[in-house]
């Protein structure tokens, strides 16, 4: 949980953690704001926030250490791990680890969203029931589209936007639901 939504939860003000953590406001609101980083903070400074809002110092960094990697490589990744598993493994580790709970609260919507996706493909590929602890987020759809990097690259090297409109009656469906243009997630290397 990041700064702020630990100071929302504990319904504490910047005024009142400064002040009873000894941080100087000024620095507080740095952070709060995002000119200064957490992580680049003292130690004291962090230990003096985890302790008055009541969380370990771990807990109060763990949201400023977290990477996000590019869309492209999460989606290698999700193909690899589907590829490395099989499919009714992957299905089992999917629901088990709950990212895409995990993503969706960090508002990660493309990473959720795809995921959701790729579970709901292999199950119907497999003539598995669908998960229904998902079924709030399958009425989602991401606002603008997303297409692989190699269909984005081919359409503008070649000044054709046909190569996306065929990308688009390619997709597979479970994908295209949430505006996420996917039509090979088995053909990975």
């Amino acid at each position: 949980m990041t700064l702020p939504e630990l100071m929302r939860q504990k319904n504490m003000s910047m005024y009142k953690l400064s002040k009873n953590s000894q941080v100087p406001y000024t620095t507080l609101n740095d952070i709060v704001s995002g000119k200064t980083r957490l992580q680049k903070c003292s130690a004291e400074t962090v230990y003096r926030l985890s302790r008055e809002l009541g969380v370990s110092m771990e807990a109060l960094l763990e949201p400023c250490m977290e990477q996000r990697c590019s869309f492209e490589l999460f989606k290698s990744n999700v193909c690899h791990r589907l590829k490395a598993l099989g499919d009714i493994p992957f299905i089992a580790e999917t629901l088990e680890r709950d990212d895409i709970t995990a993503y969706y609260k960090k508002k990660w919507y493309p990473e959720c969203l795809y995921l959701l996706a790729m579970l709901d493909y292999v199950s119907r590929e497999n003539n598995v029931p669908l998960c229904r602890e998902y079924n709030n987020l399958r009425k989602m759809r991401l606002s603008s589209t997303l297409f692989p990097a190699g269909v984005l690259t081919a359409a503008t090297v070649t000044r054709n936007e046909r190569i996306k409109k065929q990308a688009e009656q390619e997709a597979i469906p479970e994908f295209l639901r949430f505006n996420i243009i996917e039509s090979d997630v088995r053909n990975v290397n």
